[in-house]
C-alpha cells in the first residue's frame, strides 16, 4: 500500500494534464463564488485545485490522508498569498464541518474508498456537513474505464526526470483495480535515478448505485454528466461527474 511519502513529490508532475480549470468551471457554473461561499475540498492532495478555488473566490478548506501532500499544499497556498485550513483526515471519518456551501471530491478521489459502507458513510457525512441548499460535486471512474481501459496495460511514462511502469490487474472487489507502479526519479545533483514502488487500489460503482445512495441519504436534486461535458454518460464514457443538492 502507498504511504504517499515519495509519491507526493512526483504527484503534480504526473497530474499536469488534468484540466483543473474545467473542474473550477463546473463548480462556478452551479455555485457562483460572488458571496465567498465555504468550500471543502476532500482529497485535496497537493492543493493545486484547492488554490484555484480560492483564487476563484471560495473560502476553501481541505482534507487529505497524506500529511506529505498537505505539507506541499500549505506551501503552495502560502507562496500564493492565501490561507486555507488543511486537515489530515479520512473522508469516511469526516467531522467538524457544518453549514458548508460546497463540497468537492475530484479527480476520482472517491474511488480510493473501497468498502461500500465507507462510501455511503462518506456521502452521508458530507450531507450533514452541508447547509440546506449546499452542493456536492464529485467525479468517479466509469465502469467502462475500470473494467476495460485500466486492464489494457501495462502503461509507461518517461520525461527524462520521471519514469514509471504501471501494471494493473483486477482487485478482489467487483469493478476494482490494483495499480502497481514502479517509479524512477532522477536526482539532479547526482544524475542517478531513485526507484520506489507504489500500490494503489481503486473501486467504482454503477451510476445507479451512486444515485441510490445519494437519494437514500436525502439529497434532493442529482445531476449526472460525463467527461467534462454537459452530456449524459454513454457506455464508453470514462469519467462520471455527479452533482447533488441537499
Amino acid at each position: 500500500m502507498s504511504s504517499y511519502e515519495r509519491f507526493a513529490h512526483v504527484y503534480d508532475e504526473l497530474q499536469k494534464d488534468i484540466p483543473y480549470n474545467l473542474y473550477v468551471d463546473w463548480v462556478v457554473q452551479h455555485a457562483p463564488s460572488s458571496q465567498y461561499p465555504a468550500l471543502l475540498d476532500i482529497g485535496c492532495g497537493t492543493g493545486v485545485l484547492s488554490l484555484l478555488f480560492a483564487q476563484a473566490g471560495y473560502k476553501v478548506s481541505g482534507i487529505d490522508l497524506s500529511e506529505e501532500m498537505l505539507s506541499i499544499a500549505t506551501e503552495r497556498f502560502t507562496a500564493a498569498g492565501y490561507h486555507a485550513p488543511l486537515y489530515c483526515m479520512s473522508m469516511d471519518e469526516l467531522d467538524g464541518f457544518e453549514a458548508l456551501d460546497v463540497v468537492t471530491i475530484t479527480i476520482d478521489s472517491l474511488n480510493y474508498v473501497i468498502e461500500e459502507q465507507a462510501v455511503y458513510t462518506t456521502l452521508e457525512r458530507i450531507y450533514h456537513a452541508l447547509r440546506d441548499g449546499g452542493q456536492l460535486f464529485f467525479d468517479v471512474h466509469s465502469l467502462f474505464k475500470m473494467n476495460e481501459i485500466f486492464l489494457d496495460g501495462p502503461f509507461t511514462y518517461d520525461d527524462g526526470d520521471i519514469s514509471y511502469v504501471w501494471h494493473t490487474e483486477p482487485a478482489d472487489y467487483e469493478h476494482s483495480v490494483i495499480h502497481q507502479m514502479t517509479f524512477y526519479v532522477r536526482d539532479i545533483a547526482s544524475e542517478l535515478y531513485e526507484r520506489f514502488d507504489e500500490e494503489h487500489i481503486q473501486r467504482t460503482f454503477s451510476i445507479d448505485q451512486y444515485m441510490t445512495w445519494l437519494r437514500t441519504i436525502g439529497f434532493d436534486h442529482v445531476e449526472i454528466t460525463a467527461d467534462f461535458t454537459d452530456e449524459a454518460p454513454e457506455y464508453d464514457s470514462e469519467r462520471i461527474f455527479i452533482r447533488a443538492v441537499k
